[in-house]
């Protein structure tokens, strides 16, 4: 991607904490251990795969601590072992599922 001028985006980075990504007990190990949240984590983790992430919140307290990334870094292990969570499905959205795209709806742009 990085040939072609193409920056990977992370648009729901926490996932809306589906799948007890906030509960999990190996990024909570990793937060432990750099006295940072799972969210801290999972955003670190992403910012140094040089991922631009993302993240949502309306709360000013939560505003802060997702910005709050960059006086940490992981180590090699803790981002091989988050890494070998993925399971290869999307756990926020997966546009391969007809279920879940025929949510979605169709909306029309008038001019």
């Amino acid at each position: 991607m990085r040939e072609r001028g193409v920056q990977i985006e992370s648009w729901g980075p926490l996932a809306e904490g589906r799948n007890g990504l906030f509960t999990d007990p190996t990024l909570g190990e990793i937060g432990a251990a750099h006295g940072k949240s799972v969210a801290q984590v999972v955003l670190r983790w992403l910012v140094q795969r040089e991922v631009v992430v993302i993240p949502k919140s309306v709360r000013p307290e939560r505003m802060a601590e997702n910005i709050d990334v960059f006086d940490f870094q992981l180590t090699d292990d803790e981002m091989a072992r988050i890494a070998a969570m993925d399971t290869g499905a999307s756990v926020f959205f997966d546009h391969r599922d007809p279920a879940m795209v025929s949510r979605l709806g169709t909306s029309r742009i008038h001019d």
